[in-house]
């Protein structure tokens, strides 16, 4: 049995209540959060999202008053029917009156919802919590995006907050040496070697020498602070660019006449998975949609996932077509590639080995990640496809390359987490 303590909580205790609340609803969130990605695009997905979870995934054990035996006596407050001693009259059939949850006066059956907003983090932490990127991210991998404060030096000016007693410290010390302020252990050595010319009454000439370098010390002494306000340093901070990751993917994607709108879902769906994943890392993401038949171009997301084409396939069409953007606008050096390439496997035995050789030689040592995910029952009906072929032997040579199928929209979650799961050191 657990005890709920349901008294106020002070001030400050707001987001551990809400972390509290989603352990306990965390089953029920997850899959609240799944069925967001059945909407919007690919740059949608991943921000703060408002989910609704059953009532019932809250409920927790209670204590309560059964009012279908024994005798009580209870005036509730607010009352102005019925005194004490006074007899009220059992509901139908002996039972307390309950509701349910429904529409006032509905009588139905209905449970409420529990609704709330997730944040774009705890979205992710939901929905990715046992999912990592490989550990392959580059180090030297940066854009300036952001402005942070950063030290630079001191000032004779600031907030108090901002003081550097140290500094100021060593600058009160500079100042009373070379202005020569006496100190006070001086100052009493002098009152003790007039006090003893005061009592042995001799050389009244230098009593009176030490009587004038005395109050000339105390004079000097007070009007040479210990610290003054020159002596105040204030730490300074000036805003700087601040360095943060960045990525860029690359979305692939078949849109011969063989590619029906059901394949282009499935692609969709694992596109959007991934771009959400990549934002958990990465504090900027760029996103190129790449669509071929027997050509490829570069197009927006939503030419990408609706225009309709027809034609044959190659392949390394689209491959090419990466090679000149990332050469022209994403160099290895200075971005974290990511390619995922969605096809339903068909292509000339050909190009297949250019495709290969094109990924193996040139494209895999550029990229950090390469998905390839093969869409649709073609493999079903017809075996390996022709595509499968050349890159399943590639992705077992390299760790860069994945190599998934995917033949309907239960199967996305499970393939995503097939690709990215976290990997349990040995």
């Amino acid at each position: 049995m657990e005890i709920i303590d349901r008294r106020r909580n002070p001030h400050g205790k707001n987001l551990e209540n809400r972390q509290r609340v989603l352990r306990r609803a965390r089953g029920a969130v997850a899959r609240a959060a799944r069925q967001a990605i059945d909407q919007g695009t690919i740059r949608e997905v991943g921000q703060e999202q408002s989910v609704t979870i059953p009532a019932d995934t809250l409920n927790e054990p209670s204590f309560h008053t059964v009012f279908s035996k024994g005798r009580r006596q209870i005036v509730f407050a607010g009352n102005k029917e019925f005194s004490a001693g006074d007899r009220i009259q059992r509901p139908p059939g002996g039972q307390s009156g309950a509701g349910n949850g429904g529409d006032p006066g509905s009588g139905g059956g209905g449970e409420d919802g529990f609704r709330f907003v997730l944040t774009r983090d705890e979205f992710m932490d939901l929905f990715f919590e046992d999912l990592e990127l490989p550990d392959l991210v580059k180090s030297q991998i940066v854009a300036t995006e952001t402005m942070a404060p950063m030290r630079s030096g001191l000032s004779t000016d600031g907030a108090p907050s901002q003081i550097d007693m140290a500094r100021s410290m060593r600058q009160s010390m500079a100042r009373r040496i070379g202005l020569k302020r006496p100190k006070t252990p001086e100052i009493l050595a002098l009152e003790e070697e007039i006090a003893r010319l005061e009592k042995s009454r001799e050389d009244a000439d230098r009593l009176r020498r030490l009587r004038a370098e005395r109050d000339t010390a105390l004079l000097r002494q007070r009007r040479i602070p210990w610290i003054d306000p020159v002596d105040l340093r204030y730490r300074r901070f000036t805003q700087v660019p601040k360095p943060s990751a960045r990525a860029v993917m690359f979305c692939l994607m078949d849109v011969s006449g063989s590619m029906s709108e059901q394949m282009k879902d499935l692609a969709k769906r694992f596109f959007l998975l991934l771009h959400v994943f990549l934002e958990r890392r990465y504090k900027h993401v760029d996103l190129v949609f790449i669509r071929h038949t027997e050509t490829a171009e570069e197009v927006d997301e939503q030419t990408f996932f609706t225009d309709p084409r027809t034609g044959g396939t190659v392949v390394s069409s689209a491959l090419t077509e990466f090679q000149k953007i990332q050469r022209a606008r994403y160099p290895a050096d200075s971005w974290n590639i990511y390619v995922a390439q969605a096809s339903d496997g068909d292509n000339s035995t050909s190009d297949t080995q250019k495709s290969v050789a094109l990924l193996e030689g040139e494209i895999l040592p550029l990229v950090q990640y390469f998905a390839y995910i093969e869409v649709g029952t073609m493999a079903v009906i017809r075996g390996e496809t022709e595509l499968w072929r050349g890159y399943a032997p590639l992705s077992e040579r390299d760790s860069r390359l994945a190599v998934a199928r995917v033949s309907d929209r239960r199967d996305i979650f499970a393939v995503f987490r097939q690709l990215f799961a976290r990997k349990v050191a040995a």
